[in-house]
């Protein structure tokens, strides 16, 4: 896992950037720019660069933030998450650590893993492949 200190990560993100990857925040549902985003390529983390999901893996599942159904093996590692007074999976960058969102099993989404990655725009770089 790269190791940055909060001030070296504090001067290569932009604020928001910080506050969602390094804090664990969010931005308000159907704000980020790849929820309606449907081209072809990768998705890296914002954070390190390393590459995260594929295009291929991604849906339309209205919750207001980039659904996938699968992540690129081993970019991706779950944390039990009990703030807010709830249990949820949350998905982190294996690399740097950097905060992504949610996972959420058994939803009825037809996809191969009947999962729903709900990830931040925000912690999210796009490229064409």
């Amino acid at each position: 896992m790269a190791q940055k200190s909060e001030q070296e990560w504090r001067a290569v993100l932009s604020p928001q950037q910080f506050r969602i990857l390094r804090q664990k925040g969010t931005e308000p549902a159907g704000s980020g720019e790849y929820n309606k985003f449907h081209e072809d390529g990768v998705y890296s983390c914002a954070g390190c660069g390393t590459p995260l999901y594929k295009s291929t893996t991604k849906f339309d599942s209205g919750c207001g933030w980039p659904a996938f159904f699968d992540a690129i093996p081993g970019a991706v590692t779950r944390h039990e998450d009990r703030s807010h007074g709830m249990v949820r999976t949350e998905i982190v960058c294996t690399a740097c650590g950097g905060h992504l969102g949610h996972v959420f099993k058994g939803e009825g989404f037809k996809t191969p893993t009947n999962e729903r990655h709900c990830v931040n725009s925000i912690s999210l770089k796009f490229a064409k492949e």
